[in-house]
């Protein structure tokens, strides 16, 4: 087979995929019964919704080929698990059909699959077999699985025994090293340490044009270091699909914007947050947005009472899943300032944001004087939106050009 052709070959198809549910144990067992009676009777089953029931995924369509990895992403309750089950087979669809060609591997949920009383060991030639290896290719690959999964001390100790972090290695391990053509991946890299999260990625990048990977994650810079093509699933529905997985990105963000309230974290009641805004923009939906690159000033106004001095200002960064990416120690403070007014206005220069494309939260902390004795601190004091045509996975995107180029 010519590499054109293996790239071209399509592993995953999905068709009209439907799945619904009953909100109701009772009502679920009765219509489960009934089902089960129209089908022995010959008859077809019924396609509506009946009382209680809802879709849980509805009308979902894609094609995956060998080299293609898809992300899907959505909010919880969105029907990403019940279509990965389905692709995996534990559930049977309502509707629709699921082609999928050769082996597949899946890390759907935290140690499943395994058998908690064999070792790991064992665990390894059982997925091995259920993959449709013999125990000759199993064994060729025992040693790298092990390995890999960093597991030599423990590889004879029950699963059960594992910490969540094991289990992970040891599945991903199975899953990767296995060479299936269809890899599954649900949230569970999301537990591993960052070490062998790199590690993996590391090693889907060299399976991946070998291998379909379905990618499932809540982590955007993930699904945009990995995939090249993306389902954002809303109430079992596919809401956007196809290879603009920056859109994608920015349209599962724009759900957090309708509630990003601000948290006071601390307060000793002498000083209160009146207003948080950027000089000469306005916001939309409680959020700013500024070009990459651009220069802002930034400006806070508070209230103080029972303060001799005006307080020490710093500002942290954080992205949409809550991690610290930049602080500010803004120089020109003063903290022996007499107090004049019991309101403050800073007027806070922030010069070429470079942060990448998306949206940030400012945390704003006032002290007695810079790292100590904090008055107040309230998370999400602003949000910003980066607006840049590139989606990338790190925090920065910095300004650089090539000046010198030899050939």
């Amino acid at each position: 087979m010519s590499n054109i052709q293996h790239n071209n070959e399509v592993l995953v198809k999905v068709e009209g995929l439907s799945k619904k549910f009953c909100k109701d144990l009772k009502t679920s067992l009765w219509y489960g019964v009934k089902d089960l009676v129209t089908g022995i009777r010959g008859g077809s089953k019924d396609q509506s919704l009946r009382a209680k029931e809802f879709w849980a995924v509805k009308d979902i369509n894609f094609e995956l080929r060998r080299g293609e990895c898809l992300g899907l992403i959505g909010h919880n309750g969105a029907g990403k698990s019940t279509l990965l089950k389905i692709l995996n087979g534990l559930i049977n669809p309502d509707e629709g059909k699921v082609t999928i060609k050769g082996r597949v591997g899946a890390l759907i949920e935290l140690g499943a699959g395994f058998n908690p009383i064999l070792s790991g060991r064992e665990n390894i030639y059982n997925n091995g077999a259920i993959l449709g290896f013999s125990r000759k290719e199993i064994d060729s690959k025992l040693e790298t699985i092990i390995a890999f999964a960093e597991l030599e001390e423990f590889i004879d100790m029950p699963v059960q025994h594992y910490s969540s972090g094991m289990k992970v290695r040891l599945g991903f391990a199975v899953a990767a090293q296995m060479e299936p053509d269809v890899l599954i991946i649900d949230e569970v890299l999301a537990v591993g340490d960052l070490g062998f999260v790199l590690k993996c990625f590391k090693t889907i990048d060299n399976i991946l044009p070998h291998t379909a990977i379905i990618f499932v994650s809540h982590s955007m810079p993930m699904v945009s270091r990995m995939c090249n093509q993306i389902v954002l699933m809303d109430k079992g529905k596919a809401k956007f699909q196809g290879q603009d997985v920056s859109k994608a990105i920015d349209l599962y963000y724009n759900e957090f914007t309708s509630n990003n309230s601000s948290d006071v974290v601390f307060t000793d009641n002498t000083v209160e947050l009146v207003e948080a805004s950027i000089e000469g923009k306005s916001k939309t939906n409680n959020v700013y947005k500024v070009k990459w690159g651009e220069s802002i000033i930034l400006k806070f106004k508070i209230k103080v009472a029972n303060l001799s001095s005006i307080p020490f200002v710093t500002l942290a960064v954080y992205d949409k899943e809550q991690r610290g990416v930049a602080e500010m120690f803004p120089s020109g403070q003063n903290s022996d300032l007499s107090i004049v007014s019991n309101e403050i206005t800073y007027a806070i220069e922030l010069k070429n944001l470079y942060l990448s494309k998306g949206f940030y939260n400012i945390t704003f902390t006032a002290s007695e004087q810079f790292g100590s004795n904090a008055y107040f601190k309230i998370h999400k004091a602003l949000t910003i939106q980066i607006d840049h045509e590139k989606q990338i996975w790190t925090a920065f995107l910095l300004d650089s050009k090539v000046i010198g180029l030899n050939n």
